[in-house]
């Protein structure tokens, strides 16, 4: 099943420069993410080398129609089923409409997670947006080609019919086992991320692995021995465990004997400490 692929983007220079830069195919890397190289086999013949999320893909495309200022049209004789045009439109005032419409057929489960994941799509759209820098920091083309291809004959926007050449070619894809698994694991954890964000029951899930028990350590005591984590509280006057420091009206931090706390007392005239009176449960 092919996936088709439009976007448009206004450029701020005239419709010749557009154009122009356009077809000067070999300079595609300098604004096309993951491509690799372009190389133009003759007027009407171009060989491509690309990388898109990990996937190395190589294939060769046959211009279809190019009409200077206005179109250029191709589709894959061999390599990456795909085709396409990119057509442009002069709105005066020096300002160009460039849009790209590429028609492609996802192969292996690498690319068909990534066309779910619509990689290429937001490939494409950082390809026009990268041009638009490009061509307007620049101002000018760096070259040109204003030749005719087609014989005047329109093709309208060809679509992966056109590029029947090149299906059942994907040996040439260029794709390592150990990079597709790579990628597809990557992949499948990107598919997994984005079914629980949108709350989908696809994932499997996995009994939680036991996690033995720590064993409490037993604090004796002058009564019965008490069971109690370490560091917690612990009342000396009447040897039980004090949870919230003032069951006997005593703070956390005070563990002077019985004894020593009448001693106290008495040297300060028997008042009783803050909070509440000696004894007190």
């Amino acid at each position: 099943m092919s996936t088709k692929v439009e976007k448009r983007i206004l450029v701020n220079v005239p419709v010749s420069t557009a154009y122009n830069q356009w077809t000067q195919f070999e300079e595609f890397p300098h604004f096309m993410g993951g491509v690799k190289s372009v190389t133009q086999l003759s007027d009407d013949r171009i060989e491509w080398v690309a990388e898109i999320a990990g996937v190395r893909r190589k294939w060769e495309a046959k211009i279809l129609e190019q009409v200077p200022d206005q179109k250029v049209a191709w589709a894959a004789t061999e390599g990456a089923t795909n085709a396409g045009a990119v057509t442009f439109e002069d709105l005066g005032g020096g300002q160009t409409s460039v849009q790209l419409t590429l028609e492609y057929e996802p192969e292996g489960i690498v690319e068909k997670v990534g066309d779910k994941l619509n990689v290429v799509e937001r490939q494409v759209e950082g390809d026009l947006k990268r041009f638009k820098e490009f061509i307007e920091d620049e101002g000018y083309a760096s070259g040109a080609w204003r030749g005719t291809v087609g014989g005047g004959a329109a093709v309208g926007t060809p679509g992966v019919d056109a590029a029947a050449a090149s299906r059942g070619d994907s040996g040439k894809a260029g794709v390592s086992g150990k990079m597709a698994a790579g990628v597809g694991v990557a992949a499948a954890a990107a598919v997994g991320a984005a079914a629980a964000m949108r709350g989908d029951d696809t994932r499997t899930e996995t009994a939680p692995t036991a996690v033995p028990a720590e064993t409490t350590p037993i604090v004796p005591t002058t009564t019965a021995p008490v069971d109690r984590p370490v560091g917690e509280p612990f009342d000396q006057t009447n040897g039980l465990v004090d949870f919230e420091g003032d069951s006997d009206g005593t703070v956390v931090s005070d563990t002077a004997s019985a004894a020593e706390r009448k001693g106290d007392v008495d040297r300060d005239g028997g008042l009783p400490p803050a909070g509440g009176t000696l004894g007190q449960h």
